[in-house]
Order: C-alpha cells, then sequence, then structure tokens
C-alpha cells in the first residue's frame, strides 16, 4: 500500500528545492479554505490550493523565489507581494481583474521549505491520514475495482476485503487489501465512523457481512449492491434469523449509488456510489459532535 505521505516524502526527496504555497487567509467565497497547501518546485507541483489564475499567479511568485537570480516582479493596486528571502504573501482579490470571479480575497503565504519544515509537513501529513475516515468494499469483482479506483481518489483510507486472491490483484497502490476466510470479523475490528460497501460474489457472505454492519450504531454508511428482491430477501433473513431490527435494517442503502440514474455498468455504479459513501462520511463527521455533545448535555 502506497500512502499519501508515502507520495509526499518521494516528491520532497525527488525535486529539489521546494516552496510551500499555502492559503493562509480567506474572506467571501474562495476555491480553497484556510489551511489547504501545494509545494511547488521549479519543474512539478504536488496539490493545489484550488486552480485557476490564482494558483497560477502563486506559481510563478514560488518559482520566481526558487530562482534567487531572476528578477522579482513589483506590486500593483490589485495584488500586494511583500517578498523578503524565503518567504512571501500574496494578497489577491478573485474579481475580473485576474479572470476569476469567485469574489471573494485570498491571502497566500508562499516559504521555501528547509528541512524543518520538510519535517513539519510530514508529520501534519501523517496525522492527517491517521484520522482519514474508512471505507470498507467486501468484494473485488469489477464493481469492487471500479469503486476501489474512484474512492482512492478521494480523502479516505479504502480496504478492500476477499475471500479470494485473485480477485485483489490489480488494485490501486492507496488502497489496503485484506484476504480473510472470514471477512464479517473486519466489520467488527473497523473503527467507528467507517462507511461499509458489501459486494461481495455470494448473496449469503452478503447477508452475513450486511447483518454484523447494522448491528453497530456507530457507522456512516452500510450499502448492499443488489436489487428490490435481493433487499426483500435480507430483510427478511435479517428480522427473522439474524435477530436484527426494523430500526436496524432502515439504516441500510440498497442498491448502493441509488436508482435514479438507468445504468448499470461498473464504472457508473461505481462514481455513484463513491458520491454516496462521501457524503454519508461528511455528514457523520459533522452529526457525531452534535450527537456526543447533546448526550453529554443530558447526562449532566
Amino acid at each position: 500500500m502506497n500512502s499519501k505521505v508515502q507520495e509526499l516524502k518521494e516528491f520532497l526527496g525527488r525535486v529539489g528545492r521546494t516552496a510551500l504555497v499555502e492559503v493562509a487567509a480567506t474572506k467571501g467565497s474562495t476555491p480553497r479554505e484556510a489551511g489547504a497547501f501545494m509545494l511547488v518546485s521549479i519543474s512539478s507541483i504536488f496539490g493545489t490550493i484550488g486552480g485557476g489564475q490564482l494558483e497560477y499567479m502563486a506559481i510563478d511568485k514560488a518559482r520566481q523565489m526558487l530562482r534567487p537570480l531572476s528578477p522579482r516582479t513589483g506590486a500593483d493596486s490589485e495584488a500586494r507581494i511583500e517578498v523578503d528571502e524565503v518567504c512571501a504573501t500574496l494578497d489577491v482579490p478573485l474579481g475580473p481583474e485576474i479572470g476569476q470571479c469567485c469574489g471573494g480575497r485570498v491571502e497566500v503565504s508562499i516559504r521555501l521549505v528547509d528541512a524543518s519544515l520538510e519535517r513539519e509537513l510530514i508529520a501534519k501529513a501523517e496525522a492527517e491520514e491517521a484520522r482519514l475516515p474508512h471505507v470498507y468494499l467486501f468484494g473485488g469483482g469489477h464493481v469492487g475495482q471500479a469503486l476501489a479506483e474512484s474512492l482512492a481518489l478521494l480523502p479516505t483510507h479504502v480496504v478492500v476485503v476477499e475471500t479470494r486472491a485473485d480477485a485483489l490483484e490489480g488494485m490501486p497502490e492507496t488502497v489496503e487489501t485484506r484476504l480473510t476466510p472470514m471477512p464479517e470479523a473486519v466489520v467488527r475490528e473497523a473503527p467507528a465512523g467507517s462507511a461499509f460497501a458489501i459486494l461481495t460474489h455470494d448473496h449469503a457472505l452478503d447477508f452475513l457481512i450486511v447483518a454484523e454492519a447494522l448491528k453497530r450504531d456507530d457507522t456512516a454508511y452500510v450499502g448492499m449492491i443488489g436489487s428490490k428482491t435481493k433487499k426483500a430477501t435480507f430483510k427478511n433473513w435479517f428480522l427473522k434469523s439474524a435477530e436484527g431490527s426494523d430500526a436496524q435494517f432502515g439504516r441500510l442503502v440498497s442498491p448502493i449509488g441509488g436508482n435514479a440514474v438507468k445504468d448499470k455498468r461498473p464504472p457508473v455504479i461505481a462514481a455513484l456510489a463513491a458520491a454516496e459513501i462521501m457524503t454519508s462520511l461528511v455528514s457523520h463527521a459533522v452529526e457525531a459532535p452534535r450527537s456526543a455533545g447533546a448526550e453529554k448535555a443530558m447526562a449532566g
């Protein structure tokens, strides 16, 4: 598994002199929030502060700083630039003057990366990676593969769980894979706030895994691939044989990705499911602290 932290380390180790470009402050409508950053070298970049003319200006200024013998550009009335040898500040209105009509204003700080800042960036990336929400995909078939590829692009820690070794071949490098004869046990070990997408090759196995996931009350998402008939069959089994409740069953999303788009091609299902899962993860991250606060207030 190749993590985002590893990619950052490889970039820093490969490109030589680098500048950190970071959104320091924002006002109004802006492409990215304060704290968003990118790294700029003479020949390549890592990350983004939102694209558009703002990003081009920041990259240009960073590369001026990386070429100490190059002439520095001056300021104008719309973009104030303060420069010293190792850092600069851009204060940019996002209006027609720069061909970007967000309407807000962004302050961007640019610093040359030294050994201390490099360690700070890696430590920050490691902390952020440790906080990523977990998404467990049970099944590495056509839809599982496509969904893993879609989720690998998002800020999630993806784990693909399979009982078949060959089904784990070809997964994205940033995805964790687990081969196990008892995938339902992985559900019990998952951290709170995880999302579970169940799409194995075996309906009975799907049912077993979904039942384990629904019996947890701290999940962000539980989804199962399938038809209305499969969902109805699962409900009957879950309530009568698995000692499940109607409330627990009500949290099941099936089919994953919804049924508004009548297209069963794996990449299409994966795109719809990835959006659905990401929406649930964000909503859960917002609601969980509120629920904890409400419970604490009631207890007090």
